[in-house]
């Protein structure tokens, strides 16, 4: 492990935090593709999902604007959860198993309280980030529909609206960066240890307080990997998703004492 001694632990309950260095996100990469080579076929199940499952969501709303682009952007606030069974997967290798797909569901029945307790808050974030999507959409369009075209045309291509661009981009920017801070660590710690979301929330912060720089470029990371997995049209995640996923569990592992 190529951390430094860690700090202690807060008065919460939450665990005592290690402090990273800037190399840190290339070894929890390359332990998501040891992960991934170790054992492919669930793991690549998982990016086919999603890759398949958000290119039907993207065709289905390719006509409706506001909900594209809330798909878009809605998945770096839901992604956190959804990656729990990659969690498990390498979970599961460090315990010596290895384990198919459908055995690593089960991580989402334990610890399922706690689990819903956070999905029910990143729900409620991505609600929020919907509805201000909807009204943004709604004042530039004076009321009227925006259609599909008019979206790509106008605003991707033309480049008008670049203040709406530009709001809407930060906005997002802030409300991510603010899931992100919160969820760093948390849902493999929710799985590892059985403990309950403010717990692992805690900690979360508090690796984010402890190591800004490094958490700060596995962020850019994680959306630079994303983005380029959606300028595939989804099907980069098959291998981009995995890896993001193994590599947050082995950040979990590396950060939390």
């Amino acid at each position: 492990m190529h951390a430094l001694n860690p700090l202690p632990s807060a008065r919460d309950g939450s665990a005592a935090i290690r402090r990273i260095d800037a190399r840190a996100p290339s070894r929890w990469l390359e332990a998501a593709w040891q992960d991934i080579r170790a054992n492919p076929l669930p793991s690549l199940a998982y990016g086919l999902l999603f890759a398949l499952g958000g290119d039907l969501i993207l065709l289905a709303l390719v006509s409706y604007p506001h909900l594209l682009t809330f798909a878009i952007s809605g998945f770096f606030l839901v992604a956190p959860l959804l990656a729990a069974g990659l969690y498990e997967l390498s979970r599961s290798r460090e315990h010596g198993e290895k384990l198919m797909f459908i055995d690593s569901l089960r991580a989402f029945r334990r610890n399922g309280q706690s689990l819903a307790l956070f999905g029910l808050l990143l729900a409620l974030t991505a609600l929020l980030w919907e509805r201000f999507t909807a009204i943004a959409f709604a004042m530039l369009s004076g009321g009227g529909a925006f259609g599909g075209s008019a979206l790509l045309t106008e605003i991707l291509l033309a480049g008008e609206h670049l203040a709406f661009v530009a709001t809407w981009g930060v906005l997002g920017a802030l409300l991510a960066s603010f899931v992100f801070v919160l969820a760093v660590v948390s849902v493999p710690m929710m799985l590892d240890r059985n403990c309950d979301p403010v717990t692992a929330m805690a900690t979360s912060l508090r690796a984010v307080l402890a190591n800004p720089g490094p958490l700060a470029l596995w962020a850019v990371l994680i959306v630079i990997l994303t983005m380029t997995g959606f300028a595939t049209l989804l099907f980069g995640l098959i291998i981009l998703m995995p890896m993001l996923g193994h590599a947050s569990w082995h950040a979990y592992r590396e950060l939390v004492e």
